[in-house]
């Protein structure tokens, strides 16, 4: 019997990510209420029984990190979101879940900051999601989203490279994303196979021995094994990078943002090519591992790099890395919650394009 092809649907942001999680299948959820993702919560209160999901306002953040911790080494697939500072109370479980090489994922719809911030968005968490954020040598598998339909499909590839790696995923969106409507179409409901999992503990027949899920190693030569183990992981993990470049091969000024901001330089390179400035955008779409090699090419044809991030600057040490002084870097930002405008980053453009002439003549 031929299913007919899902319509588009307008959603929520936050809407669409829930619902798409029911669809992959998700075993349970855990979490607590913060703006500006609490409709994730929400919406999957309402509808995750109909899918069979166990859904619970946990105690605290740091409470739903544990459930998941607990629920994932079980062989569930699950998954918490929360917003920043309440990701911040989840960095010591996610520390323990690297290391027990549990995989799960995590939604950080990011606010602005520090401390409690505002309600509005930001991405001031890119250290924290791409550098490990908790204690210990470790990563998350970071993505990077976009748009509406993004935050919906990102789900799905989200548990797919977390339960291949067997690391925790991570979505860093933010506020806005978090809240526009567009139009999605969502992905079938049991189109993401349950891969066996071997190694999760749901009792002990006898032809294993036991299956022990611990960040505990208390001999220095076992630990450091552990951490040789995951290192060799996240080398292998560089094969996933991805990205998305928008007219680069004869840009002049190659722009490096991501999420929210990468749609905001898709106009300002819009507006700078109406000008005559050859303008072109790369937008990371893993943030963890980083499309390094794709900066740097990109960066070749170029004469400046401009990154745009709606913080102080955080994404522009991996692109200074992956350019390696071959180009100049600039930056451009907003905090605080404030999104910039095509026409900020478009008066950055100029100004680095003038600037340029003027050393030329």
């Amino acid at each position: 019997m031929s299913h007919k092809p899902e319509q588009p649907r307008l959603m929520k942001g936050n809407e669409a990510l829930a619902e798409s999680a029911l669809r992959a299948g998700i075993h349970a959820y855990f979490g607590y209420p913060i703006t500006p993702q609490s409709e994730i919560l929400e919406y999957l209160t309402e509808h995750g029984r109909q899918y069979g999901c166990v859904v619970l306002q946990a105690e605290s953040e740091i409470a739903a990190i544990n459930m998941i911790y607990g629920a994932g080494g079980a062989g569930g697939r699950v998954m918490t979101s929360s917003s920043s500072p309440g990701i911040s109370l989840m960095q010591e479980g996610l520390s323990y879940m690297a290391c027990a090489e549990i995989p799960c994922l995590v939604v950080n719809v990011n606010r602005g900051g520090p401390g409690l911030g505002t309600i509005q968005p930001a991405q001031g968490d890119y250290f924290q999601a791409t550098k490990g954020g908790g204690h210990g040598d470790y990563r998350l598998i970071v993505l990077a989203p976009s748009s509406v339909q993004e935050m919906a499909d990102f789900v799905f590839e989200g548990f797919r490279l977390a339960e291949k790696y067997r690391n925790p995923a991570f979505i860093l969106t933010d506020g806005a994303l978090g809240q526009m409507m567009e139009k999605v179409i969502l992905p079938p409901a049991g189109s993401l196979p349950h891969p066996e999992k071997p190694w999760a503990t749901v009792g002990k027949p006898k032809h294993r021995e036991r299956n022990i899920l611990t960040s505990l190693h208390i001999e220095s030569e076992k630990m450091e094994k552990v951490n040789h183990r995951l290192q060799e992981k996240y080398t292998a993990l560089q094969r996933e990078a991805r990205h998305e470049a928008f007219q680069t091969d004869d840009a002049e000024v190659l722009l490096v943002a991501y999420g929210l901001s990468a749609r905001i330089c898709q106009k300002a390179m819009e507006l700078a090519r109406e000008k005559g400035i050859r303008a072109g955008v790369l937008r990371p779409i893993t943030l963890y591992p980083f499309p390094s090699k794709a900066v740097a090419g990109a960066a070749e044809q170029a004469s400046n790099v401009l990154v745009v991030e709606l913080n102080s600057g955080q994404m522009i040490e991996d692109v200074k890395l992956a350019v390696n002084g071959r180009r100049p870097v600039h930056f451009k930002g907003r905090m605080g919650g404030i999104i910039i405008s095509p026409e900020e980053v478009l008066a950055e453009i100029e100004h680095i394009v003038e600037h340029t002439q003027v050393e030329h003549v």
